[in-house]
């Protein structure tokens, strides 16, 4: 079974005196009612309603004081609500504007109450005529599955208990196999599941057909405007081949659709969380602000999906670096899907660097907040005077850690720029570690720092 780390942040919610309704956020099928219901297990009560089963809605439609509505919920599910701790999970809430309107009085009236809630996909950002009460809710996004969640599927639970090079190379080769598999099977838990089930690569594309299905069928129903339906339709036919690319929303794809419908489509399908479109920044510290009108990268949320969806798999699962496959594309959309696992904080976007100079400038492939210091990262392989862009940036920072991710062992080098001749200290962080990467970097930083 899929051990998911968001079940940490639930407990800690739990126990937090100050908790608010919490609603969940993540695309489809990522796991979100899954996770609630592993959850539920830790209470004396448990009440689950579905918002687009009318006999569930009907109660919330009521004028009704909160207990007695609570207690009328109780008893339209036959449940005997026992003394203790009840946990109410509200799915597909957006069906109901009562009951998002409730979510404040729940929060106001009966704060020892523990309410979850969810919607799905595109429904969730449509028109409606409510929306969730401001400063009354948290927000948890639930994402594809991280590496160490497709380890404890497989039932190899990680044992990097310490960051050393002599210790890293013992296991190296073992945990890029497997970092490898990860990289084939991608994070959707149905797919996790029934690869840790029977190891069967083949038959997963069964699963990820009826995924993308899934996907098409809900723009079909959801998506207002028969041009923005056209328009989304067609990114989630195609644009899992722009995965890792800077992209031109005008003719996107070799479409003929204008940027600015291009635009709409990709906002639609990033509120519902299937896609980033990520912008350059062009200063090497904080603050680092997107350049929005220069061209973004496209990140989707599963790299899984996109091996399906681009018709890579096959390539995936005969190369030796997975820096080999798609011009080492594929490398950098893990690496940014691996990133964004390691943050619960609904606003964490992603970011790359560039030199502002054109085609001919530099870039760094991403850059990631540690400690509020810009860290830039690089997905390559190769010796380290040829991470041309990496310097580059090192020239304009005034910090003196830079990580390079890559197939080969866990190492830190002594480097000097090649232009100002500026001395950094480059960690070069195998795949399997992206999920560390924060500690592994602060550790340099207070080195730097002298701490």
């Amino acid at each position: 079974m899929i051990q998911r780390e968001a079940l940490k942040f639930l407990r800690s919610w739990r126990n937090d005196p100050h908790r608010k309704p919490l609603v969940l956020r993540g695309a489809r099928q990522v796991g979100k009612t899954t996770i609630i219901n592993e959850f539920a297990r830790e209470f004396d009560n448990y009440l689950y309603l579905n918002m687009e089963l009318a006999e569930d809605r009907r109660p919330f439609e009521l004028e009704l004081p909160i207990n007695d509505m609570v207690d009328l919920l109780f008893a339209r599910k036959g449940i005997v609500r026992d003394k203790g701790e009840t946990l109410m999970f509200i799915d597909e809430i957006q069906q109901s504007p009562q009951a998002m309107a409730v979510l404040r009085y729940l929060y106001e009236k009966l704060p020892q109450l523990h309410v979850v809630a969810a919607g799905s996909l595109l429904e969730n950002i449509v028109d409606i005529k409510a929306s969730f009460p401001v400063g009354r809710v948290d927000y948890l996004p639930i994402r594809p599955c991280s590496f160490r969640e497709f380890l404890s599927a497989i039932n190899r639970a990680p044992e990097m208990t310490e960051i050393k090079p002599e210790f890293t190379r013992s296991f190296h080769t073992e945990y890029m196999a497997l970092f490898n598999q990860y990289c084939i099977v991608g994070g959707m838990p149905e797919v996790v599941q029934y690869y840790a089930d029977t190891h069967d690569m083949v038959n997963m594309d069964r699963i990820c057909a009826q995924l993308l299905r899934g996907y098409l069928d809900d723009v079909e129903k959801y998506c207002r405007g028969n041009k923005l339906t056209e328009v989304v339709r067609f990114i989630i036919r195609h644009g899992w081949n722009e995965a890792g690319s800077i992209v031109k929303l005008g003719n996107f794809g070799e479409s003929q659709y204008k940027s600015r419908e291009v635009g709409e489509a990709f906002q639609l399908l990033q509120k519902a969380m299937l896609v980033e479109l990520v912008h350059p920044s062009t200063s090497a510290q904080l603050p680092a602000i997107p350049e929005m009108k220069r061209m973004p990268k496209l990140f989707w949320f599963d790299t899984g999906m996109v091996n399906y969806a681009a018709g890579i798999r096959k390539e995936l699962i005969g190369a030796n670096d997975i820096l080999d496959v798609w011009r080492g594309r594929i490398g950098e959309q893990i690496v940014a899907q691996e990133l964004l696992a390691t943050s619960n904080d609904i606003n964490t976007h992603r970011t790359f660097w560039s030199s502002g100079k054109g085609k001919s400038g530099a870039e760094v492939d991403l850059t990631w907040i540690i400690d509020s210091k810009l860290i830039p990262i690089e997905v390559k392989t190769g010796h380290n005077a040829h991470l041309k862009s990496l310097h580059s940036f090192m020239d304009a920072s005034p910090i003196d850690v830079a990580v390079r991710v890559w197939s080969g062992p866990f190492s830190v080098d002594d480097v000097q720029t090649s232009i100002k001749h500026k001395k950094f200290r480059l960690i070069n962080l195998p795949f399997y570690l992206v999920w560390n990467i924060e500690n592994i970097v602060r550790k340099e930083l207070e080195r730097e720092s002298g701490a």
